[in-house]
């Protein structure tokens, strides 16, 4: 018998759940910048600004974006690689994708893009110095094994960045309940008319693991050294692995 995993609250088989989170993105894919905007009060472009400022990232470096959406971080990358360097921006939807790319051919920036599974990443061993994933670990049918193709892609010394809803300040817990089960498909459904969506999204971040769970997970993936920062009391973390 299939094995069942969770979307959302809801009990699926595993083998289903790829194809029903593409349909989330494919249907969100055109507002998702403006829904990412209103969702989070413009914070996203901050967590995302934290991330890419520390970084380490450099002058040269082979950056891996993975499940890269718009192409929000992909472009950051771009900026501080510089003609050297070599950015990839990945996601296994090709509506997500395609605005991704779109996105970046506006700002004059011509990067590879790959539709690629991050449970099988197209990459050899060891040819990254930085991989990142934002905002789309929880969507992930089997984590472990993304994290695994994560680190087999990172050169030794290099660094995996995942930024995710995480665990929120447990005083704060009520009233971002009310925010993502009650505000958030509202909103869902006045600006992108499909408020399941978006209350899939919201049920999603509450399935995620928590900060010290994620931890576990990256070492357990074969990570030497991982820590973690949090940001907005809790409801989004960056978790970041480094490959010995």
């Amino acid at each position: 018998m299939d094995k069942t995993t969770h979307f959302g609250f809801k009990t699926v088989a595993e083998s289903e759940k790829a194809a029903k989170v593409a349909d989330v993105f494919h249907s969100v894919a055109k507002k998702y910048d403006v829904m990412n905007d209103l969702m989070s009060g413009g914070l996203h472009r901050v967590w995302k600004h934290f991330t890419l400022t520390t970084s380490g990232v450099k002058a040269g470096d082979k950056v891996l974006d993975i499940a890269g959406g718009t192409g929000d971080l992909s472009r950051g990358w771009a900026k501080r690689v510089g003609k050297s360097g070599e950015v990839w921006l990945t996601d296994i939807n090709s509506s997500m994708l395609t605005v991704g790319r779109d996105r970046l051919l506006d700002d004059g920036l011509m990067l590879p893009v790959s539709l690629a599974d991050a449970e099988k990443l197209p990459f050899p061993d060891n040819y990254f110095d930085a991989v990142s994933v934002a905002f789309g670990l929880r969507n992930m049918t089997h984590k472990d094994a993304a994290l695994k193709e994560m680190c087999r892609v990172l050169k030794p010394g290099g660094k995996l960045m995942v930024l995710e809803f995480s665990k929120v300040w447990k005083p704060l817990s009520p009233f971002y309940d009310f925010y993502s089960f009650k505000a958030l498909p509202v909103m869902g459904k006045l600006v992108a008319n499909d408020p399941d969506s978006y209350q899939y999204l919201a049920e999603s971040i509450r399935m995620h693991p928590d900060q010290e769970t994620l931890k576990q997970m990256m070492l357990d993936a074969g990570f030497g050294k991982v820590d973690y920062h949090n940001m907005s009391g809790g409801v989004v973390a960056l978790h970041k692995g480094y490959k010995f």
